[in-house]
């Protein structure tokens, strides 16, 4: 690595998991940032958003690396909340270089009696919430002029949609392979002013959204014989679940300057997920 001294990231869903991942190996290669998560629940959820705590705790433990975090409660559906939380950070900093598009949603198990609550709230969280950070941060970027490099969490899911029939599961393959047509389109736009833009695409990861009540109910039934939504789900290589630092590598990689040529690609992180 090159070092991202004196940069600084702006990452959604920072609460936990491949957010807070993100924020401390960031943070460690020397980046400042600014974290933004709902810390609440989604009421079409079937498991538990971070919390405020847990967004407290991403900012101590960036502290530990020696680096300064903004953390903000917002909830990437609400653009102006979103716009506000992002220039808290930006007053406090004075540049942004690195854009991670990274919360994201979906309901475990079976879709309510309000399905469209649970196509609505994944699309808006997913693909929508990833154009809010985008335009939210773009402009102070692009006034910068040094370029940056903006990433996008997307999935397996949308690289190849699980079958499925449940609302939620149907919006999250929607959105995951939604924000791949935004990635390429501002990609090309924005590659004259050095701003690479990249999606990634991972398996399984260890995260509030896999280890959860809902999601063992699922892996037992598949683990039965039963078809669910995770029953076909398995990689080539012999790892059940990634962990959340295993993607912060390959995102520090992305964002560094040994990536600085890397714009416009589909990245699957899979452990071989594609290839089965």
């Amino acid at each position: 690595m090159s070092g991202l001294d004196g940069r600084v990231a702006f990452i959604t869903g920072a609460g936990r998991g491949q957010g807070r991942a993100h924020a401390i190996r960031l943070a460690r290669e020397g980046a400042d940032i600014i974290g933004i998560d709902i810390c609440e629940n989604v009421a079409s959820m079937t498991y538990p958003n971070a919390s405020a705590a847990d967004l407290a705790e991403t900012a101590k433990l960036v502290g530990a690396q020696g680096r300064r975090m903004v953390a903000r409660k917002a909830d990437v559906r609400d653009y102006p909340a979103l716009c506000a939380a992002f220039q808290d950070g930006y007053r406090e900093f004075g540049r942004v270089d690195i854009v991670v598009a990274n919360a994201g949603i979906i309901r475990m198990g079976p879709e309510s009696e309000d399905f469209l609550a649970d196509w609505n709230d994944v699309i808006d969280t997913n693909l929508t919430g990833v154009y809010h950070t985008i335009r939210a941060a773009l402009p102070a970027m692009r006034e910068g002029g040094r370029g940056g490099s903006i990433v996008i969490t997307s999935s397996t899911a949308g690289l190849k949609a699980s079958p499925s029939l449940f609302a939620s599961g149907n919006a999250y393959a929607a959105a995951k392979r939604g924000v791949v047509g935004l990635m390429q389109g501002l990609a090309g736009y924005l590659a004259p002013e050095w701003i690479r833009v990249n999606t990634i695409h991972p398996t399984g990861v260890a995260s509030g959204m896999t280890h959860n009540d809902a999601m063992r109910e699922l892996m037992e039934q598949a683990a039965a014989g039963g078809a669910n939504s995770i029953s076909g789900m398995q990689n080539a290589l012999p790892l059940q679940m990634l962990e959340a630092e295993d993607i912060a590598g390959a995102v520090a990689y992305l964002v560094s300057d040994e990536a600085r040529f890397i714009t416009g690609i589909q990245w699957p992180l899979d452990a071989g997920f594609m290839i089965r």
